[in-house]
């Protein structure tokens, strides 16, 4: 029984909960900026024609600064492709992260692969001068250098996280992707305003360098191996694990990982999650455009909001999450299934309701703004159970999962697209309903096949020694 908790404060594990949620800070911002930039460059955004939204204009019209950044004559579905495009290097590397890290370690894994990231958004510039395709071939790369990052930093928890302080520590660390969505947005509006779209991937790829630099210096793969770890919070995070990890790490049960209902109940929840969040993560600041009528400008702070509520919401419901396992004793599986129920129905009836707001776009933001924000809740859902089910092997489940809910990246926002060649709010409303489908769809397969206890697979290798 460890009744001594090592205070939170300075400890090496908040510590790495921050590195990596500034690590995930920069993965996401890297991932986004694109998003925005993206109505600035290309060519029929003239200030000419700014009767093009579906809704007036909310602006009266800033003269515009003199860019000397280069425009380009793309049409929607190549607009689709090139924002999808990061997904289908994304979905390769999953699996592989959650193996690697295991095999070699996950903290230069994690490093390395946000560094491939940065690199390649230093070059975003250079490869749309040279074409659409040259951009779509960089995209991939940076999803192959962000796809090993949740993988390895679930394999990184597995042997950092007191099974107590789960919720806590992972959605500080994971809530970095809320984060830097909710600076990147408005930071790359204002960037594309006052600068050009060009700056906006030169300045956070410069943050991503720093970040790479520090990630280096302070960070170790486990307890035992850390430099600066006091003896009491190593002995207390090792004491708290070590009826949970399986001790080989060689052996890995692939058929009874793959034929676990509880895992497959995940990989649905986060497949319909996912539809929605990737969705408007890549649309939002097209839709407030094109149908709300909002400029580069405001578009950015608006299109932020969102991930805003979502980063709170997650935050605080981590903390109410441990909160009701340590001190009322709830079991682990009814918190999941409640998190993810509220996480997933609440985003889904708001979303459908934002169809219906017409032009009233103060109510418009405010349904996307809640949508979004519930889903914040399911952090401490669904999306942290691969812990509880197989903490061995939670790097290679998230791998599992996150492939399934990287699909939703790849089609989601084309599907989008495409539904929406026209630019009406009946077609967009038909984009919000699929998206609320699927969402109840996956809170209910969850409900009825979730489980919160340590697999019998999962701890298995010890009897095989």
């Amino acid at each position: 029984n460890f009744s001594y908790e090592p205070p939170a404060c300075c400890s090496s594990r908040y510590g790495l909960a921050f590195l990596s949620c500034y690590g995930f800070f920069v993965a996401y911002a890297l991932r986004v900026n694109l998003s925005v930039a993206m109505v600035d460059m290309l060519k029929n955004r003239s200030s000419a024609n700014t009767s093009s939204s579906v809704c007036p204009h909310h602006s009266n019209p800033v003269p515009k600064h003199n860019h000397t950044a280069s425009v380009y004559d793309w049409d929607s579905e190549t607009q689709g492709w090139i924002l999808g495009s990061f997904f289908y290097g994304y979905i390769l590397t999953q699996i592989p992260g959650g193996y690697f890290a295991r095999k070699y370690g996950a903290k230069w894994l994690f490093g390395i692969g946000i560094l491939c990231t940065v690199i390649f958004t230093l070059l975003t510039p250079v490869a749309a001068d040279l074409g659409a395709g040259y951009l779509i071939a960089v995209r991939v790369l940076e999803g192959i250098g962000e796809g090993v990052s949740f993988p390895a930093m679930h394999a990184m928890w597995a042997s950092w996280a007191p099974p107590l302080e789960r919720s806590r520590l992972l959605t500080v660390s994971y809530t970095g992707a809320q984060l830097g969505t909710v600076v990147a947005l408005p930071l790359s509006g204002q960037i594309c305003f006052y600068l050009d779209w060009t700056y906006v991937f030169y300045i956070f790829g410069a943050v991503g360098l720093l970040w790479f630099f520090l990630w280096a210096c302070f960070v170790s793969n486990n307890p035992s191996s850390h430099k600066r770890i006091t003896e009491a919070e190593k002995t207390y995070i090792m004491g708290s694990l070590k009826n949970e990890l399986s001790p080989t790490t060689d052996y890995i049960p692939w058929t009874s990982i793959l034929k676990s209902m509880p895992l497959w109940a995940i990989v649905v929840a986060h497949f319909s999650y996912n539809w929605t969040f990737y969705t408007l993560l890549t649309l939002l600041p097209t839709y407030m455009n094109d149908i709300l009528g909002f400029s580069i400008q405001q578009n950015g702070m608006l299109s932020a909001l969102p991930y805003l509520g979502c980063w709170l919401l997650a935050l605080l419901g981590g903390q109410l999450a441990d909160l009701l396992r340590e001190r009322y004793l709830i079991r682990t599986v009814i918190v999941r299934k409640a998190f993810t129920i509220v996480g997933m129905v609440g985003p889904a009836v708001f979303l459908v309701a934002a169809g219906y707001t017409g032009c009233n776009y103060v109510l418009a933001v405010a349904c996307l703004s809640i949508s979004s924000s519930l889903g914040g809740i399911s952090a401490s859902g669904f999306n942290i159970n691969h812990l509880d089910i197989a903490p061995s092997y939670a790097g290679i489940l998230l791998g599992i999962t996150n492939s399934f809910a990287t699909i939703p990246g790849m089609v989601g926002p084309v599907i989008a697209r495409t539904l929406t060649k026209s630019n009406t709010i009946p077609e967009w409303q038909i984009v919000f309903y699929i998206s609320a489908a699927i969402n109840i769809f996956g809170a209910i397969f969850f409900t009825i096949f979730g489980k919160g206890t340590v697999q019998p697979w999962a701890v298995q290798s010890i009897q095989i020694q």
